[in-house]
Formats: C-alpha cells, structure tokens, sequence
C-alpha cells in the first residue's frame, strides 16, 4: 500500500501555535524628568502607603487610579487562582470590582536588588523611573513581586507594572530550613524503622495512595515532585525509561544544553559552582537521578500507564500502570489520585511526516532526530542529509561534517539564529551570570515583565544581540540561510513562548554553514523519498546514505491524546502560545479538565513555575482553593 503524501509544506517565520494571540508591543508611560532631591525609598513608601488605604478601604476604583493609563498589574495567583495581566486601569477596576483578595503591600528593602531604586523602568532604557520589591499577604497566604514606578506628572507617582506572586499558602509552609523533619524517631519501640527503610516503605505506597500522579520524570517532573514533597503531598513520578535521564542520555552523541548554567538551576538544588556553563546531556541525566535521590523523590522508572479514567462525581481519578522490576518481573498497579500532571517534555510526539516514498529508502539510515545515536565515524565521505534547521538539526548536521560526511541541512522557511556568545553578553547579561542576584530574586525580576512589556524589551535586545552577531548573520545570507528575528522582530524569547521552536542558539554550526562545509537546500518543499535520497517540488534531488528529519514535535496536546485519552483532550483547551492577556496558556494553570495540569518547558520556565502549580494543587487538595473569593 502507498505511502500517504505530506510535503512538509513551508512555515513562516511568524508561525504561532494554534490559537496563539500575536501580542502587541507595549507603549511606554510619558515620564518626567526625575528630580535630583527625589528620594527612592519615600516615594515608594508613599505609595505603597496609598495602595495600602485603597486595600484597606475595598476600593477598586482608587486601587486602579495608583497606575498611569496605560499601565499594567501582572498577577500569578495573588489576586486570583488564575494568571492574569490587566493592562489599563479601567481592566484592573474591573476585576478588583468582583473582589479584593490583597489585603497588605509592603517595600522590600532587604538588599540593594530589591530595595528603591532608579532606573530603567522598560528593562532597557528608554524610560527612567523608580523599582523596587515587594511583599505582600491575602486571604490564603503571601507573596513577593515587584513595582516598577514612572512619575507621570511633577511629584505625581504611579505604577507603570505591578506583579504578584504567591509563595506561601497560610499554615502550610515548605518543610525546609526551620521546618525540617528530624531525620530520625528517638524512643524505645524495638519496631521502630531506620531512615532507608522509611524511605522503602514511602517509595512502593503499600499502604498509602498518591495524592497526585506526575507522568515523566523529565526537568518538569521532578521539579513538581520536588515542591509537592516540600508542601507534604504524597506524589508519584512514573517514566518508562530504564533509568531516570535516560530520555537524555539516548539523544544524540554532541547534545548540550544551549542554555548558561546560570538559567538551569532546580528547585532546593542549585548546580554546584564548578559546573560547566554549557551542561552536556549525560552529565545532566546523572544531576536528574541525583537530583531524585538527594530529594527522596518517588519516582518509578521501567512503568507504563496502562489505563486512566476521571470520575466527576467523586472527583478523583483512577489510573493503573505496570511497573518493571529489577528482577525482571512485572506487577499492575491502580491508584485513585485526585491530580495528574503530564510533564512529559515542552511538546508532544515527535514530529515525523509521512512521506511518500520513505519505504522505498535504500539507505544506512532514515530517523528523527530523537532517535539519531551519532554520526558514524567509519562512514567517512557517505552523503547526510538533515531535515530541519533548529537547535538539533544544527548540532546534527555539525555531528556529521566532524566525522567527516557530506552533509546538506534542508531549510524550508527561515531560522531565528543568535550565538551563545549573544546570549551571554547580551541576552542574560546581569541577571542569569556569575555575578547576578541570587536566582529566587532574578526568576522574580524576569517574570514580573508583562508579555507586551517584555517583547519590547527583547525587541531591543535582539538588535543588541544582533551587533554581536553581525559577520555570522551576513555570512548566513550570503550563504543562502534565511534568518529571521521572530515575531515582531522580538527575538529568542518570544519566538520560544509564542511558536515552541524555529531558532538556533549557535555553537559552532553556522560558521561551518558560512564555509560551505554544511551545504544549504533553501526553501523547497520534499515531494517524495527516493531509494537514494529526496527529491523536492523545484525538480532537484539530493543523493544521501544517511536522512534525518530534525523536524520537533508536536503540541503538548497531542500527547495528553495519546496518554490518556480523547474524553481528557476533548475538555482541554490550547496549549503554549499567548492567551489574549499575554500569559502562556494550559501551562502550569487550571487546563480546562479538573484534576488535570500540563507541566513543561526549559528548566527556568520549570523552576519557577512548579511552585505556582504546586500551591493550586495544595490548596485544592486542603480546601483552601474553593473557600477563597
């Protein structure tokens, strides 16, 4: 029988996910020139003492009148179980209208990052005004944030961003530091149990069930796991790999991570300060079972889920799954947890297209990426063929040219390219870095842009990245490489929030593309696989012996299908890309499907978020989520 016919048709280079808003650009505040007798530390307190009366009073519409026109409130769950951003005063009046959950702000004046302070209030430049930290308490717990103040007319000061963030529900802190177990159970009782065999006992649940049930064991499932540990919730972390990073230690030969060591940090678990900048996978596979041990995770590795079910009624679900043994046999076992969190990576399942002709191949090799173990160093001089111009099709392609193949990269549309050079001087320059903030006051401070207020900031920052990268972007056209610089000229990061993909953080691969020791096939859709290569719509063939389709993967939602059922995917919505207030939708926030949670991305976006999600699901599971307003 045929092969059915996908052409991979051409993307654009401003391609968002399905029902993604394109946000718009942030317009800044018109500011005054800022007084030299201007004290930081009074301004602040002043109107942080006006924010505190509105509260007090339950007045939204005074609330809403502390930020300029065309200011913003960026809030993960302080004012609500939900992340919202409220871009105008009018919006912010309108949802306090339906309830004050904020009941006290206060500066945070414990360091100088956090104290008072001028200076760029668009993380940029372009308008001056006052920053500062906060605190503050509601009627579930507290939390921490961030202002960012302009003077829109002589002495008159208003928040231009404000954000809050829980941290803390009331009478349920992380047990670390002045709440941390005793480790050991003095006494006389001759039956008492040892430390390991406590731990055997919590890790098999014979006597207990989950409370909440975490699909993978990836950067995501384990930093859920962590923070659910630390809030005294009974979780279980199943993968289907023999060992936990195995789904790292599998992927191709040269992989690293294209991030600085300095973004990557787990929860509770810092890299120790010797650690490479640029993590290579083998090496981050063994940090995740370390990470596992060292955190007594429970976490069950060699286990499939076999079936899953949600009972409204009883709101709860039942799942079973069949875990291997080390001694070769296999067991079921049916749990009844009250949440599933799918955290099986940023997207779904591999991106293969069915194309006509692939059964035809005569070659060494046809295989995603994922499935790519290395360049063969025997199989000097044999034609490769990588499909796909990203993060691996680059380190592929790279892979191949060092062991000495012919190699081609096809690139149907256009690449966002920015070296690891840019990314250090210039992209994570002063908050990720060896002389940064600490990173609990750096994820705050990153998270506390607005997403329009955030895309302009990238926007000059890819210009400024762009200088650094100027002869290797000239290179690249001349070359016959389309480069791109995402959605509205926004860069790195709004191309990863807004599309999941298109970009290459380059380690070495564009120089060689320059060269010419990567050849470039641009903009040409695959008609067909033919026994000794590809042939495209323009006529052209191009021989190889070896194919790679470094083509990504698809929406997390298709996994959730595949996992655990058409009933759950049909109740959950989008997944990544913007929702139309700019915060990222599915992810780490109620999905549509109760009891149910995406948990993905890179290991910042993991980092700080698990403990968003792992407060909502405390509080669900103590009630506290349903009596709050």
């Amino acid at each position: 029988m045929a092969a059915k016919v996908d052409t991979l048709p051409l993307l654009s280079q401003n391609r968002i996910e399905s029902g993604s808003v394109n946000i718009p650009v942030a317009e800044l505040p018109r500011t005054c020139a800022l007084s030299e007798n201007s004290v930081p530390a009074d301004i602040a307190a002043r109107l942080i003492n006006d924010l505190n009366k509105a509260l007090a009073a339950k007045d939204h519409y005074a609330v809403s009148q502390l930020f300029v026109e065309n200011g913003y409130w960026r809030d993960h769950l302080g004012l609500s179980w939900e992340y919202r951003t409220f871009n105008s005063p009018q919006k912010i009046s309108d949802f306090l209208a339906t309830g004050i959950r904020l009941s006290h702000v206060e500066v945070d004046s414990s360091t100088a990052f956090r104290a008072p302070h001028f200076g760029p209030i668009d993380g940029v430049g372009e308008a001056k005004g006052l920053e500062f930290f906060i605190k503050f308490t509601n009627d579930v717990g507290s939390g921490q944030g961030v202002a960012r103040v302009a003077e829109e007319s002589s002495g008159q000061w208003k928040f231009f961003t404000l954000y809050t963030y829980l941290t803390e529900l009331n009478g349920y802190a992380e047990n670390t530091r002045h709440r941390r177990s005793q480790g050991v159970e003095h006494g006389g009782d001759p039956n008492r149990k040892n430390w390991k065999e406590r731990r055997a006992a919590e890790n098999v649940f014979e006597e207990k069930e989950p409370q909440v049930f975490i699909i993978g064991a990836g950067q995501g499932g384990l930093a859920m796991a962590a923070r659910l540990k630390m809030l005294g919730v009974e979780t279980l972390v199943i993968d289907r790999e023999d060992r936990i990073g195995d789904n790292w230690r599998r992927r191709y030969h040269q992989l690293v991570l294209h991030d600085p060591v300095w973004i990557d940090h787990l929860p509770y678990l810092p890299f120790p300060p010797n650690w490479p900048i640029f993590t290579p996978k083998d090496k981050l596979a063994d940090f995740f079972e370390s990470y596992a041990s060292l955190l007594e995770l429970n976490v069950w590795t060699k286990t499939n889920l076999i079936s899953s079910s949600w009972d409204d009624k009883a709101g709860q679900w039942t799942v079973t799954v069949e875990r291997q043994y080390d001694d070769g046999s296999k067991k079921t076992h049916t749990y009844h947890p009250r949440h599933v969190i799918l955290a099986t990576g940023h997207s779904g399942k591999k991106n293969f297209p069915t194309i006509k002709g692939v059964e035809t191949f005569k070659g060494d090799r046809l295989c995603h990426s994922s499935e790519f173990p290395g360049a063969d160093p025997k199989s000097k001089g044999k034609k490769a063929v990588v499909i796909g111009c990203c993060n691996s099709g680059h380190d592929i392609a790279q892979d191949f040219y060092e062991k000495g193949y012919d190699v081609t990269i096809v690139q149907r549309s256009s690449t966002l390219v920015i070296s690891s050079k840019a990314v250090l001087e210039v992209g994570t320059k002063g908050l990720y870095d060896e002389d940064a903030p600490p990173t609990e006051d750096a994820d705050l401070y990153f998270f506390s842009f607005p997403s329009e207020l955030f895309k302009r900031l990238q926007i000059n920052a890819t210009k400024a990245e762009n200088q650094v990268d100027a002869k290797t972007l000239e290179g690249l056209a001349k070359a016959g490489f389309k480069v791109d610089m995402g959605p509205n000229d926004a860069g790195l990061f709004i191309k990863y929030f807004q599309r999941g993909g298109g970009y290459y953080i380059d380690v070495g691969a564009s120089q060689l593309i320059i060269e010419g020791k990567i050849k470039v096939k641009q903009g040409q859709e695959i008609t067909q696989i033919v026994p000794d290569g590809l042939e495209f719509a323009d006529g052209s063939k191009l021989e190889a012996a070896e194919i790679v389709f470094a083509t990504g993967y698809q929406n997390m939602h298709t996994e959730a299908r595949a996992i655990l059922g058409d009933s759950l995917a049909d109740r959950v919505g989008g997944v990544w890309g913007f929702d139309q207030e700019g915060e990222l939708r599915s992810m780490w926030r109620p999905t549509g499907h109760p009891g149910f949670w995406y948990m993905g991305g890179n290991l910042l976006l993991c980092r700080h978020y698990s403990r968003l999600l792992a407060l909502q699901i405390k509080a669900a599971i103590e009630g506290i989520k349903g009596k709050s307003t």
